[in-house]
């Protein structure tokens, strides 16, 4: 009678424990550094579409493609999520312009001009054009996060734009005027920009150009805030 095969004593030799797990297609896979940025597109475009009232971390995660769990990796609560987009898109770029400012020596017009034109292309011209929008209706709401927008975004705009002013005064370039008012009347048509942009912009027969719409503002402005001399030379 034939005797039965011995079985093997070695162990660990099954397929599947020799294998290594398999990896999950290419493009699932995320770089962990590049999860807070996705995590912040995927929050702009929830508090655009929803409000940030009625906006949850379940919906931002689901747009971001992560799990809820995930974004609490890296933010406390939808208001951190919300600070750090402003913080991400809005103030990085101001104070890149104020760099930029602190190092320019022409006129002061020009320098007004740069800084409305890097205002228009990287907020205007982008989806956080929606930001403003979602202050002024959900301020009443959430004022921490008015109040945040005021004293992060607001206030060092309109310091910026304040100071390149009476820059241009010192120089003789400005005539005398309230700097902080000329400021205030200097944004106010980015801030219509922004929430024509998110509102209105649907129903125009004709896209509405941003880009030319501050141009000419800018000339009309710096035309009323020029002094005589300055206006004679140009």
């Amino acid at each position: 009678m034939p005797s039965k095969p011995e079985k093997s004593g070695k162990v660990g030799h099954s397929p599947k424990s020799a294998e290594a797990p398999p990896q999950p297609p290419h493009k699932w896979r995320r770089r962990k550094e590049a999860r807070p940025q996705e995590i912040l597109a995927a929050a702009l475009a929830v508090f655009a579409e929803k409000g940030f009232s009625a906006a949850r971390m379940e919906d931002i995660a689901a747009r971001a493609g992560v799990s809820k769990g995930a974004i609490y990796l890296y933010y406390d609560s939808k208001q951190d999520v919300f600070r750090a987009l402003v913080r991400e898109g809005m103030i990085a770029n101001l104070q890149s312009a104020g760099g930029m400012m602190a190092h320019y020596d022409g006129p002061s017009a020009d320098m007004l001009r740069r800084f409305l034109d890097i205002a228009v292309h990287a907020i205007l011209m982008s989806p956080l054009a929606a930001v403003p929008k979602i202050i002024i209706s959900e301020s009443g709401n959430f004022p921490e996060i008015a109040e945040f927008y005021r004293r992060e975004v607001i206030d060092a705009g309109l310091g910026l734009i304040t100071r390149i002013i009476e820059r241009g005064q010192a120089r003789g370039e400005f005539r005398a005027l309230d700097a902080g008012h000329a400021a205030k009347l200097c944004v106010a048509p980015v801030v219509l920009t922004a929430i024509w942009k998110s509102c209105f912009d649907q129903f125009d027969a004709t896209p509405f150009n941003a880009a030319a719409f501050i141009t000419q503002h800018l000339d009309i402005f710096l035309a009323g805030i020029s002094s005589p001399a300055e206006k004679e030379i140009a």
